[in-house]
């Protein structure tokens, strides 16, 4: 199974871009991209808790999801 972000549809469902959550996180807007398009090797804790915290999420299960392995 693979940990995947469903980054890119919480933004869409709160209508915002990934640069308006860059300035409001304060992550680099890279990070934020490669978060939403689900391309970072890694998922760092501490950004998904930043992310969260910002966009007043308060269960996991709606950033992060797993994934099947194909």
């Amino acid at each position: 199974m693979i940990l995947k972000v469903r980054l890119k549809e919480v933004l869409e469902e709160r209508g915002l871009t990934q640069k308006e959550l860059s300035a409001l996180t304060g992550l680099r807007e890279n990070t934020i991209s490669e978060l939403s398009n689900n391309i970072r090797q890694s998922i760092n804790v501490k950004y998904i808790g930043i992310i969260a915290k910002k966009l007043n999420i308060t269960n996991v299960n709606e950033i992060l999801y797993f994934e099947e392995d194909r």
